[in-house]
């Protein structure tokens, strides 16, 4: 049997603890990390075919009892209907307490299985196994679970922390280059927010192709950033809202554009969207940087819409408090403040110019 390279071991001090394995091989050691006996295993119609078998045989020889659930694949499955399914599909399996969930996928299969398991008899315990760079750096960690409404993005979830996640970087030699980029946004963000040696890679080719180790090391920084805000405010009263940097644009262009742009691409233009913001108000000038990202990514066109279409989605965010929407703008880097006096003036100017600069 070849050696694995050492794993990246990361603590997120919530309650309870949890720590998330990141390396090369690492999926083999789910069966060790799970205690449960009794299994649902959520997967989706990308995922699933790659890897749901083996894992189920793994968990099986382990001695566990499991169920395959398979939801189609894209964000529509992060929906009240989907939901609902896996709850009678839970059910007609006589799962119990004593059960437990878990989530081998994307970001779309990690927020709606985690709902699900937070919900279902008031909670059973669940295991995160992320097969994307988004869901690896981002919606794996932190314990936040959801699906979406047509009024938007996220509106319905819970905050439900896994036992383990397991982020086996060999799954990610099979991703489309354009989703790894998808992933790769939340990583730059990471980068904007406390640790600038995250914005490296982007100037050296960085890639799925990359080798294995520097990538497990890469993306384990990544995870140290959000678990260190998640372990500071757990239930986003606090700091942890400084993960939504350019997520406010960002939701509202996913949802005025049906999910047709993906969430990625929304992100980095939310993130040129706050820079342009930050410095108008004279904060920070990070739009180079910005706007290198834009260029890296290469998104998907900018939704025709007016901006008063996307002020509908904006004012839900749910970092608004009081009526008053707030936005998460950059000092410089490594230093996030939260606003709540942007006017709409100076956010019709910021799309404008964004408008202006990426085209229609």
């Amino acid at each position: 049997m070849v050696e694995q390279p050492t794993p990246h071991l990361i603590r997120v001090r919530v309650r309870p603890a949890y720590t998330v394995t990141v390396g090369a091989g690492v999926l083999e050691s789910l069966a060790a990390n799970v205690r449960e006996r009794r299994l649902a295993l959520v997967s989706d119609s990308h995922v699933g075919p790659r890897y749901a078998s083996g894992v189920h045989d793994a968990l099986t020889a382990a001695g566990a009892q499991v169920v395959r659930f398979e939801v189609p694949a894209g964000e529509d499955s992060k929906s009240a209907e989907r939901w609902l399914e896996l709850q009678r599909g839970f059910a007609r399996e006589g799962l119990d307490r004593q059960a437990a969930v878990v989530a081998l996928g994307g970001g779309v299969v990690g927020d709606l299985t985690g709902f699900a398991a937070a919900t279902y008899l008031r909670g059973l315990a669940w295991y995160q196994v992320p097969t994307s760079l988004l869901a690896m750096v981002d919606a794996s960690v932190g314990g936040k679970t959801a699906i979406d409404l047509p009024e938007g993005k996220n509106l319905t979830g819970a905050f439900w922390q896994p036992r383990a996640v397991l982020a086996d970087v060999r799954t990610l030699s099979t991703l489309p280059e354009a989703e790894f980029r998808q992933g790769a946004v939340e990583l730059f963000k990471h980068g904007l927010l406390a640790d600038p040696a995250l914005l490296g890679p982007f100037d050296h080719g960085f890639a799925a192709g990359w080798p294995e180790q520097a990538l497990a090391e890469t993306i384990a920084r990544s995870v140290a950033v959000k678990a260190e805000i998640v372990a500071q405010d757990e239930r986003e009263s606090g700091v942890r809202a400084h993960l939504n940097l350019g997520h406010t644009l960002a939701h509202a262009l996913e949802a005025v554009s049906d999910h047709a742009l993906p969430h990625g691409d929304a992100v980095a233009y939310g993130l040129h969207f706050a820079a342009l913001l930050a410095r108008a108000r004279g904060l920070s000038d990070l739009t180079p940087r910005t706007r290198r990202l834009l260029d890296w990514e290469r998104p998907a066109p900018l939704p025709e819409v007016p901006f008063d279409s996307l002020r509908l989605f904006m004012a839900r965010d749910k970092k608004s408090r009081g009526g008053r929407q707030r936005f998460v703008l950059l000092e410089d880097l490594g230093r996030p403040v939260v606003v709540d006096d942007v006017t709409q003036r100076e956010q019709e100017r910021a799309w404008d110019e964004l408008r202006e600069e990426v085209g229609p």
